[in-house]
Formats: C-alpha cells, structure tokens, sequence
C-alpha cells in the first residue's frame, strides 16, 4: 500500500513538471525548444543553454589583489602599497585624483602618501570596498567596463542624485551604492 501511494506521488508530480513546461512553451517563453511525444508525457529535447561572453579573468587578478580570504585582511591592515591607487584608476578609466577624492584623501594627504608609498589601514579599506563595488557595476552591466565607468562617474537617481564614485568615502553610503546595485539586478524599481 505504500508503494502505491509513492508511486501516486510520484506520477503527480511528473504531471505537474508536464503542465508546467506546458504551459511554458504556451506562453512562448524565450530559450525553450520543447517537444513532446504524441502521447505528450515524453520531454524530447531542451535547448541547451550557452552562456554569454566571460571575462578573461577577475577584476581582483587585474589589480593583483586578493578578493577575500587572510591575505586581503594583512595587505588592508598593513596599508595597500601605493601603486593600487594607480591600477584603480587605471580599470576604472579615472585619474588619480578623482579615485583620491572618492575615498576622502585631500590632496595634501596624496602628497604624503606617494611619500610613504604605502595608504593606512582606512584608506586602504576604502579602496578595497571601492573595488568590490566596481564589481558588482560590472557585473550589472554585464562585464561592459565602458557602461560601468559611466554609471559609476554618472548621478544616479537612486542615490538621491549623486554619483556612486562621490559614495565611496564612508561605509554606510558605500552599502547604499551596493544595494541599489543589487535592487536593480533583481528588478527592483527605485
């Protein structure tokens, strides 16, 4: 008796995966080439999915960063060495300036740290959390770093207007700028 009943179960749900995918092609939803047999219950073929171009590699490899783990929290206590700065602008297409002002570094504090070589504990944390924001702007733009660029140096109406390079410099505006990242990729009107 309880084979029949998990046999009953079971003959429900391939029912319902049979509407399902029914109703699918139905509805005409993209990517799916579905055919059934004559008598309908045998799924024949499933487009096979091909995913979009990928990156070479991670924005952390560009950088020559690690993207978690000890050895970031060591190089983020010690102070990145300078030439991060350089790189940063580099990916982000910036000067070195304007990566400077994003992180609340005065032009004099500049002068002082191209002196040490080295960024302190902070800077070197702002930096770091600059970078994963990129990431998840180029993730949003689907790996385009010319349309994250100009999302990022551009006022977003999410942000009340600013610019999310202008958010960079305190944690809480920093976490507003990866929310809205994460809202608009779930569709999140804002």
């Amino acid at each position: 008796m309880c084979f029949s009943s998990q046999e009953g179960r079971l003959s429900s749900r391939w029912r319902d995966e049979e509407f399902f995918l029914r109703s699918l092609l139905r509805a005409g939803a993209p990517g799916l080439a579905i055919g059934f047999s004559d008598g309908g219950e045998v799924l024949s073929s499933i487009k096979e999915y091909q995913p979009g171009p990928q990156i070479s590699q991670s924005i952390w490899m560009t950088l020559g960063l690690p993207s978690r783990g000890t050895r970031l929290h060591d190089l983020i206590r010690e102070g990145l060495p300078f030439e991060f700065l350089d790189r940063i602008a580099s990916l982000l297409q910036v000067q070195r300036g304007v990566i400077s002002k994003a992180i609340c570094m005065s032009p004099a504090m500049l002068a002082r740290r191209t002196k040490v070589g080295r960024f302190n504990t902070l800077e070197s944390d702002r930096l770091v959390a600059l970078v994963a924001v990129f990431e998840q702007a180029l993730s949003l733009f689907e790996d385009d770093v010319a349309a994250a660029t100009k999302w990022m140096s551009s006022p977003v109406c999410g942000l009340g207007s600013k610019r999310p390079l202008d958010m960079m410099g305190t944690r809480v505006e920093t976490k507003a700028v990866s929310d809205l990242i994460g809202r608009l990729e779930r569709g999140v009107l804002v």
